[in-house]
């Protein structure tokens, strides 16, 4: 059994930030690529693995100079609500409908109430940051809507 030191989770980004020699695609080919990508109806972190694993860029921002998020900005592609508050409310959504079924789950019911807590703090920062139109307030109902519309 091999031990491993407090507080060192797996790897961590190199702390400079060149542009390693291996990457030899033009940022016009990888900007290309990220707008082929979401239109393949992925997600800016999707994206990011997909782009490491399959064609060996290791960090866009790093290479690009702008990150993912910007690029798909920059292009008009990025989604009218943030990515991720999307995923939060998909989970809530499916949370509330383990709860439908399992009354009884109170870890569940629990961790729906933390949800549920993070998505309104996430909601009035992008509110007050003006990525979600002002008073955003999170509904359940309106979430699942959200979330089949997606």
């Amino acid at each position: 059994m091999y031990s491993r030191k407090k507080g060192h989770h797996g790897s961590k980004k190199p702390p400079v930030k060149v542009v390693p020699r291996w990457v030899k695609m033009k940022k016009e080919d990888i900007e290309a690529l990220i707008v082929k990508l979401v239109s393949e109806k992925n997600n800016s972190a999707k994206i990011g693995s997909i782009l490491r694993d399959q064609y060996g860029i290791p960090d866009v921002k790093t290479v690009m100079g702008k990150s993912i998020t910007e690029i798909m900005r920059k292009n008009k592609l990025y989604p009218k609500m943030p990515e991720d508050v999307m995923s939060l409310l998909m989970k809530a959504v499916k949370l509330r409908e383990h709860l439908g079924r399992n009354k009884g789950d109170n870890l569940s019911k629990k961790g729906l109430e933390n949800l549920e807590s993070k998505i309104r703090r996430l909601g009035k920062y992008y509110s007050r940051a003006g990525l979600l139109e002002k008073g955003w307030k999170y509904d359940a109902e309106k979430a699942k809507l959200i979330v089949q519309q997606k």
